[in-house]
């Protein structure tokens, strides 16, 4: 469905795209995830022949979106980032207008219910909330029943519930066969809905594969986050702390986070009691303690050395 081949665009002496390879197959959900600023949005765009590249080869649905026709945007569905809705129009007549720019678009009334807005069909536009406009953003991408559609990061700014409805959306498109490509900042986001993630970063692609095997890679399942409390004789960021903790039976991975410390763990039933008896012998206390899955977050942080909501 997507192919590209050493993707370039500069903005000036600003390199946003630096040489990024892609393929995508159908029926798959494929994310763009990385910090704002990253390159998602240029490559998306240029994706879709809203942009053109400096370089490289890009076919999207066997063609060159930048000499790309009419029958070609037929098969396209696109949300933006960000969409001036028609205030005055109800959500079926939005849904109406839009039917019209397609030769065999796909029911109102059923694309009404698959972005679940039955209840407020008569409802215009302008009254709706953020949630609700958002899907109806969807539903305006899917009323030509498109073979690919594009999400530029669909749920910013939406509540935890609006952004949840917004999921279960993409889940029924692609159970469908849809073939979706979305770009995120929000990693579990990236996690519950993707088949593979392409983690972006200052323009080039940085990890690319599965939710799952990108987390494997870190070589743990788990986090472990511990703080001390301060030794008399040394700083409660001593090197020594990390180097010992580090050298605890199952831990692939430590690394300072604040006045914390994350050990990265394959078996938390195992470097926790170590954690606990090291912690005794040295007769330092813990303040806290706390245990989790590893997640893409990790991915970034253990890549790039910061998380993705600093970048």
């Amino acid at each position: 469905m997507i192919s590209v081949r050493d993707l370039r665009k500069s903005y000036g002496d600003l390199e946003a795209v630096r040489g990024i390879d892609i393929e995508v197959g159908a029926g798959e959900v494929f994310a763009f995830l990385g910090p704002n600023g990253a390159g998602k949005t240029t490559t998306v765009e240029i994706l879709e022949g809203y942009r053109r590249r400096d370089a490289g080869e890009v076919s999207v649905l066997g063609e060159d979106p930048s000499h790309a026709g009419r029958s070609w945007r037929q098969r396209i569905g696109i949300v933006l980032q960000s969409c001036k809705l028609e205030p005055y129009l109800t959500v079926r007549e939005s849904l109406a207008l839009f039917a019209g720019y397609y030769d065999s678009p796909r029911p109102i009334e059923e694309t009404i219910d698959l972005v679940g807005l039955a209840d407020k069909a008569d409802a215009r536009a302008g009254s709706l909330s953020g949630g609700q406009q958002r899907r109806l953003d969807v539903g305006m991408a899917l009323i030509g029943d498109p073979d690919l559609l594009f999400l530029d990061e669909p749920t910013t700014g939406l509540d935890p519930q609006s952004r949840r409805q917004l999921w279960e959306i993409v889940r029924a498109l692609r159970a469908r066969g849809r073939t979706i490509l979305l770009t995120t900042h929000y990693m579990d986001e990236a996690e519950r809905l993707c088949d593979r993630v392409a983690v972006v970063d200052h323009g080039r692609i940085i990890a690319l594969g599965s939710p799952a095997s990108l987390i494997r890679s870190l070589g743990g399942d788990h986090v472990v986050e511990f703080a001390l409390e301060a030794a008399e004789s040394a700083s409660p960021e001593a090197d020594g702390d990390l180097a010992a903790f580090a050298g605890l039976p199952s831990v692939r991975a430590a690394r300072r986070e604040g006045d914390a410390i994350q050990l990265t763990v394959a078996e938390p039933h195992v470097a926790i009691p170590a954690l606990l008896d090291r912690a005794e012998r040295d007769g330092r206390a813990l303040s806290r303690l706390t245990t989790r899955h590893a997640s893409l977050e990790d991915v970034f942080v253990s890549l790039t050395g910061r998380h993705l909501r600093d970048a």
